[in-house]
């Protein structure tokens, strides 16, 4: 591992910075003593944030921008860099947006680094779960073959397969995160929807169905495990996943949600939120990140959502 005094000395490129899970890996890395450098353009996705966490050390550059991004790159020339700019959302409109961000913002990334001829001691690509699909019942591995079922995922795998292009360049490690949750995450997703809608002490809330079992981790957890495998040279062409491996129904998120609150809430079933042919459990098997990176585990979800519900 990297001493605090060896990242005091080394600077870290975190695309996205200012997103949910950006902020947290900004948070994280300072911590650690690294020098960050976060980098935002004009989509929203990309955008700087000027809090007093990144003054400072912030670089504009829209990923879809290759002469802009290679500027960047030969002025900072990272030690490292962690790829978290995505667009995440599934249920994004504009299908095109998927592949010219996901897909083309990561070619570019690397076709900069080759352009200027710099080579970092480590590249951590943040892709999805979402790879896997949601044919496959039970515990799924990082062998499990991709069956992408929407744009959104599809864009996710290209860019798994772009990234493999320079495996050969650059030490690389792709993260396959599952669902994971905490304070600041957008409320359209559904765990920061149920979560506020307890804070607010609503009366009614509309969920599809709420007995499938998904594998729901914790922001924190997440962050920490891509600044490990960041700086682990055996993670270098890896592909990893990075979940719980434990998985718990919609209904128990309710429940726990019901019990640190004390307050009760009508759930109905709205049909248009039911997606055909679901699978009743997925989780995903965190023993090759554990393998990698050794002791780490992810907060029990009813702490995560304990943390969030406490959330001012």
């Amino acid at each position: 591992m990297v001493s605090r005094s060896e990242a005091g000395n080394r600077t870290v490129l975190v695309t996205g910075a200012s997103g949910f899970t950006g902020r947290y890996m900004v948070r994280v890395l300072q911590d650690q003593g690294y020098s960050v450098i976060s980098l935002g353009g004009a989509h929203p996705s990309f955008a700087v944030d000027h809090s007093d966490t990144l003054a400072g050390h912030a670089r504009r550059a829209d990923l879809r921008d290759l002469r802009a991004l290679t500027r960047v790159m030969d002025e900072v020339r990272p030690d490292y860099v962690v790829h978290l700019a995505a667009l995440a959302f599934v249920a994004h409109g504009q299908v095109e947006d998927f592949y010219q961000i996901n897909l083309m913002g990561t070619r570019n990334l690397f076709q900069a680094m080759q352009d200027v001829g710099h080579q970092p001691l480590g590249v951590l690509v943040a892709s999805s779960a979402n790879v896997y699909g949601n044919a496959t019942e039970g515990v799924i591995r990082e062998d499990e073959p991709p069956n992408p079922a929407n744009d959104y995922a599809v864009s996710k795998l290209a860019m798994e397969y772009v990234s493999r292009l320079w495996s050969d360049k650059y030490p690389i490690v792709i993260a396959r995160p599952f669902n994971y949750t905490g304070i600041g995450q957008d409320e359209k997703y559904l765990i920061p929807k149920i979560v506020s809608h307890f804070m607010r002490r609503e009366k009614t809330m509309e969920l599809g169905n709420i007995d499938v079992w998904r594998d729901f981790g914790d922001v924190r957890a997440v962050v920490d495990a891509y600044s490990r495998l960041m700086i682990t040279p055996e993670s270098a062409s890896a592909t990893v996943n990075v979940c719980s491996g434990s998985a718990h129904s919609l209904r128990e998120i309710v429940e726990f949600c019901r019990q640190i609150t004390g307050h009760d809430i009508d759930i109905r079933v709205n049909p248009a939120f039911v997606r055909a042919n679901e699978v009743r459990m997925l989780r995903g098997s965190n023993d090759r990140l554990k393998q990698l990176i050794g002791d780490w585990s992810s907060p029990e979800i009813s702490q995560t959502l304990e943390w969030m519900l406490s959330a001012k």
